[in-house]
């Protein structure tokens, strides 16, 4: 995900993307584990998009406070 499509949506629906980025993190990390899976790259892309939902939100939150 883009940062300008992130900053493009509501505090309510960062919450819900970054949740949902959780819960992916979760299942690839267990997939992994399982060697289900062989792209680890995968981790590491939703981890930086969660990195970046949780920048963006943190902004409007300091913005929302001012």
């Amino acid at each position: 995900m883009k940062i300008v499509e992130i900053r493009k949506l509501s505090t309510s629906d960062l919450a819900k993307e970054s949740s949902k980025l959780r819960d992916e993190i979760v299942d690839l990390k267990r997939s992994q584990s399982l060697g289900e899976t062989t792209n680890v790259r995968l981790v590491r892309h939703k981890k930086k998009d969660l990195a970046r939902i949780l920048t963006v939100l943190s902004e409007q939150l300091a913005k929302e406070k001012l």
